[in-house]
């Protein structure tokens, strides 16, 4: 069903490094934006210099190849880079002050999807150049895409139902249990977000940028190599609670586990990544639809 595609290892391991680092600058450009005018501002102003001094140099170190003979001092130099940036952003979360009943604002939440998804798919073009494939090839955008996109969209809507009953049961137990339930981050941000552009913001970084960034890195990339090398198991499992733990919202987890197997069975199913794309953004646009007739409380005939 997918043809054998030679990724080098080290490329392998450079994308996924590079991915956490630009996750982790997208979260240093959120706390300096909302400690700006506080008191604790200057003080996280002047630790960002060498938090994000020494990310840049990390995403700089997963930017060339690293041959077999030099990759101990790449990855010593790279995690050195990495954790100073890790543990300066850690401090300055320490510092400032904030009210957890305050969800960030929707610039916040759009930044997130820029230095995550928007950065992955940076860096995956950037991978298959390394390699010389390109898109199509590398994912299967050309194996009958019409098929592919029709089998998406039903895919993304009958996971619809099975992923809300299982965020319900799972919310059930964590309260049985006499654990928090929060909302997610990014529905906290919907719910408080009015105007039309920020929402529009919004269900572009849900719906258009997301399903593309997270099927070519957790379908495309991380599950289909390991399936390859013949640690099948591990693909579908591991893939799937990567994808959940990445979402952080423990309410959520086991629906997007659910979600993230269904995802990949498609992916598998058809050979065509775009299967799995549509039916990632059909899933998040009703889901956003949803929110929106809730929220809103609209009247439907």
């Amino acid at each position: 069903m997918h043809a054998q595609v030679p990724w080098r290892w080290e490329a392998l391991l450079r994308l996924f490094a590079g991915v956490l680092t630009c996750v982790l600058i997208g979260s240093w450009l959120g706390l300096l934006g909302v400690s700006y005018g506080s008191p604790q501002g200057v003080r996280i102003r002047w630790l960002a210099l060498p938090g994000l001094g020494g990310l840049l140099v990390a995403l700089a170190l997963t930017w060339r190849p690293w041959p077999w003979e030099a990759i101990r001092s790449r990855l010593v130099g790279f995690s050195v880079s990495f954790y100073l940036g890790l543990g300066l952003l850690s401090l300055a979360h320490q510092w400032i002050e904030h009210s957890k009943d305050d969800p960030p604002g929707y610039q916040q939440v759009v930044l997130a999807g820029l230095s995550f998804q928007g950065a992955t798919l940076i860096l995956i073009t950037k991978f298959l150049r390394e390699h010389q494939i390109p898109w199509h090839r590398a994912f299967g955008l050309n194996q009958h895409p019409g098929r592919a996109a029709f089998m998406g969209v039903a895919a993304g809507t009958a996971a619809l139902l099975p992923a809300w009953t299982l965020q319900i049961l799972s919310g059930t137990v964590l309260q049985k249990f006499h654990q928090e339930t929060e909302v997610q981050v990014a529905v906290q941000v919907l719910q408080t977000t009015t105007g039309w552009l920020p929402q529009l913001a919004l269900a572009a970084v849900a719906i258009g940028l997301a399903p593309v960034a997270e099927e070519a890195l957790f379908r495309g990339l991380l599950f289909r190599t390991l399936y390859q090398a013949n640690f099948r198991r591990l693909a579908w499992i591991g893939s799937s609670l990567l994808f959940a733990w990445v979402h952080a919202h423990v309410t959520s987890f086991v629906a997007l586990v659910f979600l993230s197997l269904w995802l990949t069975w498609l992916y598998n199913r058809t050979g065509n990544l775009l299967a799995p794309i549509v039916a990632h953004a059909v899933f998040n646009a009703l889901n956003f639809a949803a929110l929106q007739v809730y929220q809103r409380g609209w009247n439907l005939p």
